[in-house]
Protein backbone atom coordinates (compact mmCIF):
# COMPACT_ATOMS: atom_id res chain seq x y z
CA UNK A 1 0.00 0.00 0.00
CA UNK A 2 1.27 3.43 -0.91
CA UNK A 3 2.15 5.87 1.85
CA UNK A 4 -0.63 8.29 0.86
CA UNK A 5 -3.19 5.45 0.92
CA UNK A 6 -1.99 4.42 4.39
CA UNK A 7 -2.35 8.02 5.53
CA UNK A 8 -5.85 8.15 4.07
CA UNK A 9 -6.81 4.91 5.84
CA UNK A 10 -5.45 6.20 9.16
CA UNK A 11 -7.23 9.54 8.71
CA UNK A 12 -10.52 7.78 7.87
CA UNK A 13 -10.17 5.49 10.92
CA UNK A 14 -9.35 8.46 13.17
CA UNK A 15 -12.31 10.44 11.83
CA UNK A 16 -14.61 7.42 12.27
CA UNK A 17 -13.44 7.09 15.88
CA UNK A 18 -14.09 10.81 16.45
CA UNK A 19 -17.64 10.42 15.09
CA UNK A 20 -18.30 7.42 17.34
CA UNK A 21 -16.92 9.30 20.36
CA UNK A 22 -19.09 12.32 19.51
CA UNK A 23 -22.16 10.08 19.32
CA UNK A 24 -21.34 8.67 22.75
CA UNK A 25 -20.91 12.21 24.12
CA UNK A 26 -24.24 13.22 22.56
CA UNK A 27 -25.95 10.20 24.11
CA UNK A 28 -24.67 11.23 27.53
CA UNK A 29 -25.79 14.85 27.08
CA UNK A 30 -29.25 13.77 25.92
CA UNK A 31 -29.53 11.34 28.84
CA UNK A 32 -28.60 14.15 31.26
CA UNK A 33 -31.11 16.50 29.61
CA UNK A 34 -33.86 13.87 29.78
CA UNK A 35 -33.02 13.16 33.42
CA UNK A 36 -33.20 16.87 34.33
CA UNK A 37 -36.47 17.37 32.48
CA UNK A 38 -37.88 14.21 34.04
CA UNK A 39 -36.93 15.54 37.47
CA UNK A 40 -38.75 18.82 36.84
CA UNK A 41 -41.86 16.92 35.71
CA UNK A 42 -41.62 14.12 38.31
CA UNK A 43 -41.23 11.59 35.48
CA UNK A 44 -38.75 8.77 35.06
CA UNK A 45 -36.61 8.56 31.94
CA UNK A 46 -38.67 5.60 30.73
CA UNK A 47 -41.85 7.65 31.22
CA UNK A 48 -40.44 10.33 28.92
CA UNK A 49 -39.50 7.66 26.38
CA UNK A 50 -43.08 6.35 26.33
CA UNK A 51 -44.52 9.86 26.03
CA UNK A 52 -42.14 10.56 23.14
CA UNK A 53 -43.15 7.38 21.31
CA UNK A 54 -46.82 8.24 21.77
CA UNK A 55 -46.29 11.86 20.69
CA UNK A 56 -44.52 10.78 17.49
CA UNK A 57 -46.62 7.71 16.64
CA UNK A 58 -50.03 8.79 17.83
CA UNK A 59 -52.36 6.63 19.89
CA UNK A 60 -51.12 3.05 20.29
CA UNK A 61 -52.21 -0.17 21.91
CA UNK A 62 -50.17 -1.13 24.97
CA UNK A 63 -48.54 -3.95 22.98
CA UNK A 64 -47.48 -1.63 20.16
CA UNK A 65 -46.15 0.91 22.66
CA UNK A 66 -44.17 -1.79 24.49
CA UNK A 67 -42.59 -2.94 21.20
CA UNK A 68 -41.70 0.58 20.04
CA UNK A 69 -40.32 1.58 23.45
CA UNK A 70 -38.45 -1.72 23.84
CA UNK A 71 -40.23 -2.62 27.07
CA UNK A 72 -41.71 -5.80 28.48
CA UNK A 73 -45.53 -5.52 28.58
CA UNK A 74 -45.59 -6.19 32.34
CA UNK A 75 -43.17 -3.30 32.90
CA UNK A 76 -45.31 -1.05 30.72
CA UNK A 77 -48.39 -1.56 32.92
CA UNK A 78 -46.74 0.20 35.87
CA UNK A 79 -45.49 3.01 33.63
CA UNK A 80 -48.96 3.53 32.16
CA UNK A 81 -50.54 3.54 35.63
CA UNK A 82 -48.06 6.23 36.73
CA UNK A 83 -48.58 8.34 33.56
CA UNK A 84 -52.35 8.07 33.85
CA UNK A 85 -52.32 9.11 37.54
CA UNK A 86 -50.15 12.10 36.59
CA UNK A 87 -52.57 13.23 33.90
CA UNK A 88 -50.15 12.57 31.04
CA UNK A 89 -52.10 9.90 29.14
CA UNK A 90 -55.59 8.48 28.73
CA UNK A 91 -56.53 4.86 28.17
CA UNK A 92 -59.40 4.72 25.72
CA UNK A 93 -61.47 1.55 25.59
CA UNK A 94 -63.28 0.45 22.44
CA UNK A 95 -67.05 0.30 22.77
CA UNK A 96 -67.34 -3.04 20.99
CA UNK A 97 -64.58 -4.77 22.94
CA UNK A 98 -63.89 -3.24 26.37
CA UNK A 99 -60.65 -5.25 26.57
CA UNK A 100 -59.25 -3.32 23.60
CA UNK A 101 -57.33 -0.29 24.89
CA UNK A 102 -55.61 2.57 23.06
CA UNK A 103 -53.17 4.88 24.84
CA UNK A 104 -52.99 8.56 23.89
CA UNK A 105 -51.11 11.58 25.21
CA UNK A 106 -53.19 14.34 26.77
CA UNK A 107 -52.31 17.56 24.90
CA UNK A 108 -52.48 19.91 27.88
CA UNK A 109 -49.49 18.24 29.55
CA UNK A 110 -47.47 17.96 26.32
CA UNK A 111 -46.88 21.72 26.25
CA UNK A 112 -44.98 21.41 29.56
CA UNK A 113 -42.57 18.91 28.00
CA UNK A 114 -42.08 20.98 24.84
CA UNK A 115 -41.39 24.11 26.91
CA UNK A 116 -38.62 22.35 28.83
CA UNK A 117 -37.04 20.94 25.66
CA UNK A 118 -37.24 24.31 23.88
CA UNK A 119 -33.66 25.41 24.75
CA UNK A 120 -32.31 22.21 23.13
CA UNK A 121 -34.64 22.54 20.15
CA UNK A 122 -33.45 26.13 19.62
CA UNK A 123 -29.80 25.15 20.02
CA UNK A 124 -30.23 22.38 17.44
CA UNK A 125 -31.89 24.84 15.04
CA UNK A 126 -28.80 27.07 15.42
CA UNK A 127 -26.47 24.12 14.72
CA UNK A 128 -28.46 23.04 11.66
CA UNK A 129 -28.45 26.60 10.28
CA UNK A 130 -24.69 26.23 9.66
CA UNK A 131 -25.23 23.45 7.08
CA UNK A 132 -26.47 23.62 3.49
CA UNK A 133 -29.23 21.36 2.12
CA UNK A 134 -26.82 18.73 0.75
CA UNK A 135 -24.99 18.52 4.07
CA UNK A 136 -28.27 18.27 5.96
CA UNK A 137 -29.32 15.41 3.68
CA UNK A 138 -26.08 13.56 4.49
CA UNK A 139 -26.49 14.19 8.23
CA UNK A 140 -30.12 13.00 8.16
CA UNK A 141 -29.09 9.87 6.25
CA UNK A 142 -26.23 9.19 8.68
CA UNK A 143 -28.50 9.52 11.70
CA UNK A 144 -31.21 7.34 10.14
CA UNK A 145 -28.69 4.64 9.25
CA UNK A 146 -27.08 4.89 12.70
CA UNK A 147 -30.51 4.38 14.27
CA UNK A 148 -31.05 1.32 12.07
CA UNK A 149 -27.64 -0.03 13.13
CA UNK A 150 -28.69 0.42 16.76
CA UNK A 151 -31.94 -1.42 16.10
CA UNK A 152 -30.03 -4.31 14.52
CA UNK A 153 -27.59 -4.45 17.45
CA UNK A 154 -30.51 -4.43 19.91
CA UNK A 155 -32.18 -7.22 17.97
CA UNK A 156 -29.02 -9.32 18.02
CA UNK A 157 -28.55 -8.80 21.78
CA UNK A 158 -32.19 -9.70 22.35
CA UNK A 159 -31.66 -13.04 20.62
CA UNK A 160 -28.75 -14.10 22.82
Amino acid sequence: MEQTEQGDVRHRRRTGNEIKAALRDLRIQLALLNHQIGGKLALKDVDLDCLDVLARSGPLTPGALARQAGLHPATLTGILDRLERGGWIARDRARADRRSVTIRVLPDRSTEVIRLYQPMIGAMDDVLADYNEDELTVIADFLKRSTEAGQRANGELGQE
